[in-house]
């Protein structure tokens, strides 16, 4: 089997890298990406392409399955440029394959892509997904999901299936997580367990995580499974204040929402660091997901639980950690992380 992984070199992109590189079943990948690394693992082959431009068919033929990763968090403070990339782009890579005769086609969703839901029972994956309104990043996963729709009713001969993770965590992403969610004013010794003093403790601020390596078998056992839809991935405990106090030694210390968005507005807006407040809307929105069908239909079952995966996410921004691909290179902040400052944190993309 020939594999196409689009966004290959990313958090989740370099964990289905490895998934299929392991894979028997698997004889090659073409890893698409719009920068690529300078080194392969022995199945995969490197091809630099911009899903917002670049014709993807000619890349795609001979490819029997297409994992469609691509997406940008920032630049938080350019709209039209992640959505030439999140929407446009997805919508380029799904019809891309669909004229490239590729037998199944693999979305990258989002817990972010469902509508507000309940924080005290799990829901399945026939929840609305619509997504959170002020959440550029919820609205783009929501609204390829809806292309996703269309183009899956066009191809009725094409299984397309959709994956639904939860936040997802791994050591060799911690700088980019960093870079896209903390910003450089974050100070790497503070992210230890027993030196953050305090957790928010809200009742809707409970969400579910998943490591990556965990997201990148599931995809691997999709390919083969005879299945498709939506599949929710999340590990267990839910997250909430009173597991974050208990993982990280913190106090859980009641915070009224408003004030949370409130402080995450304008630290945005002062440029402290990049990321606006709809994640903090979204965060309180999502429901909990219910994960039953990735474990029946896929026998799936998380090898990380999501503490094991946040801890581990923690431990490698304290060492600053990364990978050897341009996305998730330790080093692309540039020296005392001043390509972040120069780019007006959330205003560009680290190099």
């Amino acid at each position: 089997m020939r594999v196409a992984v689009v966004g290959a070199s990313g958090n989740i992109g370099t964990s289905v890298l490895r998934a299929l590189d392991g894979d028997r079943r698997v004889d090659s990948v073409l890893a698409i990406a719009r920068r690529a690394p300078t080194s392969a693992a022995p199945k995969v082959e490197w091809r630099e392409r911009d899903v917002t431009v670049d014709d993807l068919r000619p890349d795609l033929q001979g490819a029997e399955a297409v994992i469609c990763l691509a997406w940008l968090i920032q630049p938080s403070r350019r709209p039209a440029q992640l959505w030439a990339t999140n929407v446009d782009g997805s919508r380029r890579v799904f019809e891309a394959a669909g004229d490239s005769g590729v037998s199944a086609l693999l979305y990258s969703s989002s817990v972010g892509a469902y509508s507000p839901g309940p924080k005290d029972r799990a829901v399945d994956e026939s929840w609305p997904t619509d997504g959170v309104e002020s959440s550029f990043y919820a609205r783009h996963k929501a609204e390829a999901e809806r292309i996703l729709d269309d183009f899956e009713a066009r191809h009725r001969d094409l299984r397309v299936v959709r994956m639904r993770p939860g936040l997802v965590f791994k050591r060799e992403a911690a700088s980019e997580i960093r870079r896209l969610f903390a910003g450089p004013l974050l100070p790497r010794f503070l992210v230890r367990p027993g030196l953050i003093p305090v957790v928010p403790d809200l009742s809707r601020l409970r969400f579910q995580a998943v490591h990556s390596l965990d997201v990148g078998e599931a995809f691997r056992l999709a390919l083969h499974a005879d299945v498709g839809g939506a599949f929710n991935l999340a590990a267990d405990p839910v997250l909430d204040g009173q597991e974050l106090g208990r993982i990280l030694h913190a106090r859980p210390v009641s915070v009224p929402p408003r004030a949370l968005r409130a402080a995450a507005d304008i630290t945005w807006r002062l440029r402290l660091q990049p990321t606006p407040p709809g994640w903090v809307d979204m965060a309180l929105g999502i429901p909990i997901m219910d994960t039953a069908r990735a474990r029946s239909e896929l026998d799936w079952t998380p090898r990380h639980s999501a503490s094991e995966a946040l801890l581990e996410l923690m431990a490698g921004m304290r060492e600053g950690a990364g990978a050897d691909t341009p996305t998730l290179q330790a080093s692309a902040a540039g020296p005392l992380r001043k390509q972040e400052f120069l780019s007006g944190v959330g205003g560009g993309e680290a190099r």
